[in-house]
């Protein structure tokens, strides 16, 4: 059974998603651990997808101003894509920035991510870029039409 938690960047479960990070983004893409875990962990609202009660999956939210979230650190584990997994954790995410007033959603995607953030209504916005070795590109969504 999946559970979707949603918690503070100072609650005891961001080692959970902290090690779900480092397997995805550091083991399998390579990302250097000092870009992955930043300042941001701690003042982030993160949420962690549990299967079974085990950790599989998580992303993070940090405001950018009083109208706009920005959402990313999105990784699942391997064995557990494929599932819609990703896309529950984003739209958790996409409500409580709503529920907060907040009216834009933005995103830096992975090039071979975009059709997942595509079909939860992000739209690509202006060029590919670099970021840890890896193309990017930026999303946004309005959020009043949740």
């Amino acid at each position: 059974m999946l559970s979707l938690d949603l918690f503070a960047g100072t609650d005891p479960q961001v080692r959970d998603a902290l090690r779900i990070r480092e397997a995805v983004f550091v083991h399998e893409q390579g990302v250097p651990l000092d870009l992955e875990i930043d300042d941001y962990d701690g003042i982030a609202w993160h949420v962690l997808a549990s299967e079974d009660d085990t950790p599989v999956a998580t992303a993070r939210l940090i405001s950018l101003d009083a109208s706009r979230v920005k959402i990313g650190r999105v990784a699942t584990l391997k064995p557990h894509r494929g599932k819609g997994i990703a896309s529950k954790l984003v739209r958790l995410l996409m409500e409580y920035a709503r529920r907060e007033g907040f009216t834009e959603a933005v995103l830096d995607s992975q090039l071979e991510a975009m059709p997942l953030y595509e079909k939860l209504g992000f739209v690509a916005e202006g060029p590919i870029f670099m970021d840890a070795d890896i193309p990017h590109r930026r999303m946004t969504r309005k959020l009043e039409t949740l």
